[in-house]
């Protein structure tokens, strides 16, 4: 991650903490960047400042007083462009346009300076008064030139974000700000240059609903922005479509992709300290940029570790299905497969898992793709498969490490399942997941990647399929008398009906007027007892293992739910969204 010029130039003690404060009252008081307050009080050298920007920012340094610029080249952007993003051109390759600038990431300014000019910008660093002077330089002393051109102006939304900005680098989203909602306002009154602070707005927003994806969709006329709350998708705005590549630029720059490739899908990742009413906090963003044919759909991910639930009592198992699943983890060797489809909750269970199992007399390691958060004591490695560091390659490393617990992402094919089951097999406890409908297909599943039957009756101890349930809001619940007559119908035992107590959401400003706030899971834990065995031995399909899991004692995904329905967690609704009977 980067350092801030201040940071660097402590670190390296070329000013002392006096000094950068002094600096920093200065920059207060009269505004400009930290580099030109420090030269202007003489604490550092101007080149001094340029070399530190180049290592802060990542792009090559250039001073500007060493060069003659051709004159010609200078003219491919107007003056009053020059001394608005404090950038002046210094030389032009075939199709290519080297920019000194002051400030090498503000992607509104390249934006603008190619789209006028209709080359590629090639950005380099040099200090705001080295640019300044090239500027009265080169386009002479008229009316905005020289420093004086009015600064961009920023969002109405909050003063701190500008302050984050001011100083910061792009990978990293540094805010302190509680930021209200987003709307086109945000637009029509942000000026020229308003990317930098929409995309920060944009993040602090989806933080602050709770959302788990932030979808930025441009379409023909028009973009729409999308956030993805409690497992639905709701429209947030519509930004105007002229705005659409200096967001997906900003985005790439941030989670450090090529902002030149537009042709092929692109993964990411942004790295985010929020500062959430004074406690900070570290969030990560998966960012995934898919090329359609009116722009690039960005799709960010928030993955916060705030809502990481370790407890596996807060996440929903129905209390017989607890007991079984804990046992089969607390068994030396052995293979626990959850399954589910993606946004199931699936890697929180997990997570869950080896959490409860995770001392000092333990070696866990595990291998994802990606790593979405960092458990201090466990092992965990990145999978990449474009070097060959695939799960397979991944699970044969490991049985080298002297492991007791393995979790796998995803058993994907038949070699990682084969390895998988060998580990399981060899005394050690084997994690991982499975994308299928419920538990009894899972065993299916694996027969049909090429698993010898006797393998998998054999190496896997439980099944766990899981849901996720949008829950009532806590807020604005009430009773639902009506939700009575539908448990019945739904199937849930009569003898219970009557003690159920129903509830459902008015609608609320907590829960944004759906009736919902926060999900809550439903499971399916099919232990694999002797006569379930004998049945996967005997090739008998999915249906039939069904039948022996529910006579053995397990609770289907339907049951788990209508149990919270009855308890007034959730509603039919979203039951029948998410499970079939």
């Amino acid at each position: 991650m980067a350092i801030r010029l201040g940071e660097l130039l402590l670190r390296e003690k070329r000013i002392t903490p006096v000094q950068l404060q002094e600096a920093l009252t200065r920059q207060r008081a009269h505004g400009g960047r930290l580099g030109s307050n420090l030269v202007h009080l003489g604490l550092v050298k101007d080149e001094e400042i340029t070399a530190m920007l180049s290592r802060q920012y990542g792009v090559p340094a250039i001073t500007l007083g060493q060069f003659t610029l051709d004159p010609a080249v200078v003219r491919l952007i107007p003056a009053d462009k020059a001394a608005k993003y404090q950038a002046i051109p210094v030389s032009r390759s075939g199709t290519t346009l080297t920019l000194a600038m002051a400030d090498p990431t503000n992607v509104f300014a390249m934006d603008d300076i190619k789209f006028m000019t209709g080359l590629s910008i090639e950005p380099a660093v040099a200090s705001e008064a080295a640019v300044r002077d090239a500027i009265g330089r080169y386009y002479g002393q008229g009316p905005g030139v020289n420093g004086t051109a009015r600064a961009p102006e920023t969002l109405p939304v909050e003063s701190d974000l500008r302050r984050a900005e001011r100083g910061e680098t792009v990978d990293r989203l540094d805010v302190i700000a509680d930021v209200a909602e987003i709307d086109m306002a945000v637009f029509e009154a942000s000026g020229d240059a308003p990317v930098v602070d929409v995309v920060n707005a944009l993040m602090l927003s989806a933080v602050k609903r709770g959302a788990s994806d932030i979808h930025v969709e441009p379409y023909e006329k028009d973009m729409r922005v999308r956030f993805r709350i409690d497992g639905v998708l709701h429209h947030v705005m519509s930004p105007p479509l002229k705005y659409r590549d200096s967001i997906a630029s900003r985005i790439k720059i941030m989670a450090r992709l090529d902002i030149a490739e537009k042709r092929l899908p692109q993964d990411g990742r942004i790295k985010a300290r929020i500062n959430d009413h004074g406690t900070m906090r570290e969030l990560d963003l998966r960012v995934s940029c898919l090329p359609t044919i009116f722009g690039e759909k960005l799709v960010m991910r928030l993955l916060d570790r705030e809502q990481l639930r370790l407890d596996m009592t807060q996440l929903g198992f129905d209390p017989p299905a607890l007991a079984r699943f804990e046992t089969a983890i607390r068994r030396p060797w052995g293979m626990v497969l959850v399954t589910g489809p993606t946004g199931s909750g699936k890697t929180n269970t997990l997570y869950s898992a080896i959490a409860r199992l995770n001392q000092p007399g333990v070696n866990i390691l595990t291998a994802e793709d990606p790593v979405e958060f960092n458990l201090p004591g466990i092992n965990q490695l990145q999978v990449r498969d474009n070097i060959g560091l695939t799960f397979a390659a991944a699970l044969r490393s490991f049985l080298r490490q002297d492991p007791n617990v393995i979790l796998v992402g995803e058993i994907r094919d038949a070699e990682t399942a084969a390895i998988a089951v060998k580990a399981a097999l060899t005394g050690h406890l084997v994690l991982s997941t499975l994308h299928t409908n419920d538990a009894p297909s899972t065993v299916n599943r694996l027969v049909n990647m090429g698993v010898e039957p006797f393998l998998v009756a054999s190496s896997v101890s439980l099944v766990c399929a899981q849901r996720l349930l949008r829950r009532v809001c806590a807020h604005c619940r009430e009773p639902h008398a009506a939700g009575l007559e539908a448990l019945a119908e739904a199937g849930y035992d009569p003898g219970l009906v009557a003690v159920a107590r129903p509830a459902r959401g008015r609608g609320c400003d907590r829960c944004g007027g759906t009736g919902y706030r926060g999900r809550v899971g439903v499971f399916e834990v099919m232990e694999m007892t002797d006569a379930a065995r004998q049945l996967v031995l005997d090739g008998a399909p999915a249906s039939e293992l069904r039948r022996q899991a529910i006579a053995d004692g397990m609770i289907t995904l339907r049951q788990s739910g209508l149990r919270k329905i009855a308890d007034g967690t959730t509603t039919l609704e979203e039951l029948v969204r998410e499970t079939v009977s």
